[in-house]
């Protein structure tokens, strides 16, 4: 298998690459810097921006499924990004997708009918990155991808416990942090075994 990957400077990208590549999955990333990726058996770096055509043109060349770990950094990378990349994989009949997104597009618990950044369950101030990742949302429904959308809540640094909860298109009850390690976990597991095609996924760690 070979596998497109966005965003792999990340926190969260960068722990899917050490997965995917101990997994002897084919890795091919397109980052701004090189610089910032170690060079590695199964692992072709592109210097590139991902809201430019040519270089998702030349990312997706060849590989098998395709995985976004970009974060929404201010400006509108991830809306324009995806609107290259699923264009490109209809056309070059890809179907496979996963994207990290965040627990603001979960469906809220307290206003049915509305997602969690829409409402009082979500206490951030900001709304501007859950809107980016909403309208990422809106895209690949859209789309006829086979696509999975991976959603943590706070996110710290931190190793996989392997006891993560997930539950789809909502956000696990007394959800409180995500650990970027179980985040890259599930995404991998997901991307190999295909259980959650078609829904965004809420994932917590437990807390000890």
């Amino acid at each position: 298998m070979k596998v497109a990957l966005f965003g792999a400077t990340g926190r969260v990208g960068n722990a899917i690459l050490k997965l995917l590549l101990e997994k002897n999955i084919e890795v091919t990333a397109l980052v701004r810097n090189p610089k910032k990726v170690q060079p590695q058996t199964g692992l072709t770096v592109l210097q590139g921006d991902a809201r430019n055509i040519e270089d998702i043109i030349e990312t997706l060349a060849g590989v098998d499924a395709v995985i976004s770990a970009l974060g929404t950094d201010k400006t509108s990378v991830l809306t324009d990004s995806i609107t290259h990349i699923i264009s490109i994989m209809h056309k070059q009949q890809l179907k496979r997708i996963i994207t990290i997104g965040t627990a603001g597009i979960l469906d809220s618990r307290e206003e049915p009918g509305f997602l969690r950044y829409q409402s009082p369950e979500s206490k951030r101030k900001s709304t501007t990155a859950a809107k980016e990742h909403h309208k990422v949302f809106e895209s690949l429904k859209a789309s006829s991808l086979d696509w999975t959308i991976v959603c943590p809540t706070y996110l710290p640094s931190g190793a996989a416990t392997e006891e993560y909860i997930v539950l789809r298109d909502k956000l696990p009850t007394e959800a409180i942090q995500t650990t970027t390690g179980d985040t890259a976990l599930f995404t991998v597991n997901e991307l190999l075994n295909n259980e959650h095609i078609g829904y965004r996924v809420g994932i917590m760690s437990p807390q000890y």
